[in-house]
Formats: structure tokens, sequence, C-alpha cells
């Protein structure tokens, strides 16, 4: 089975030249997702707000893809504060309560000022 790619449109995908999503049999690779609302065009200026958004639109990717959270195998979360980790944890835990994947967490600077929270997420269509 050819990998298939998952592109939705917003310009850094032409400029850096990479997917939303990769898919290679029953794996999905999703790129860093930040707390974006394509719906309204804007990101709200609270780290819980954007990780709800962030996950929600992991949710809705994967929904895309044939999988749910419950898919979930590994996520990899970057935190542009330190004092913002109990906040996205708890927004975490809820998510993913009783999936409960593997988990990094790692404290950097992410690609705007604004953005506060970026997740990455490996899952197997399947593995629920």
């Amino acid at each position: 089975m050819a990998r298939q790619k998952l592109k939705t449109g917003v310009k850094f995908e032409e400029i850096a030249s990479y997917s939303r999503a990769v898919v290679d049999g029953e794996m999905i690779y999703m790129s860093g997702t930040v707390g974006f609302d394509y719906a309204t065009g804007t990101l709200a200026p609270d780290v819980t707000a954007q990780t709800e958004q962030a996950i929600a639109n992991i949710r809705e990717t994967l929904a895309k893809l044939g999988a749910s959270l419950a898919d979930v195998l590994r996520i990899r979360v970057y935190i542009a504060d330190r004092a913002d980790l109990m906040p996205v944890c708890a927004v975490i835990g809820k998510a993913f309560r009783g999936i409960e994947p593997a988990n990094t967490t790692i404290c950097a600077a992410l690609a705007t000022p604004e953005m506060k929270v970026e997740i990455e997420a490996t899952a197997r269509r399947g593995s629920a």
C-alpha cells in the first residue's frame, strides 16, 4: 500500500514541504498541531483554550483518516512556557483519560510568540 498524505492547504505545508498527516498502512503520523481555530481564523490567547483546540484539530484529522483519539499511541507536547505545564497537562489528561498514550513533553520556543502549545500524535487505526 502506497503511503497517503493528508494536506489541509495551509501555506506552510507548501513552504516547508510537509503534510498534516502521513498514513503508512494502519499507522498515522501527524505533524505538530497548534490551537489555531480554522473555522474562525483565530488563535486564543489562553493556553487552556489553545490546548483544547489543538486536540480538537487532532481529533478532526484522525476522523478524516478513519481513526480517533482512542487509536493514539504516542504524543509529543511542546510548551512555550514552563509555567503552562499544569494547565496543559489537565487538558491532555481529560482528553486521553483511559487511552494513556506514551507522552513526551518539552519546553521550547514555538513558531510564533502567540503559540503556547503544539502537539504531535502517532496513531494506529483500529488499535483502540
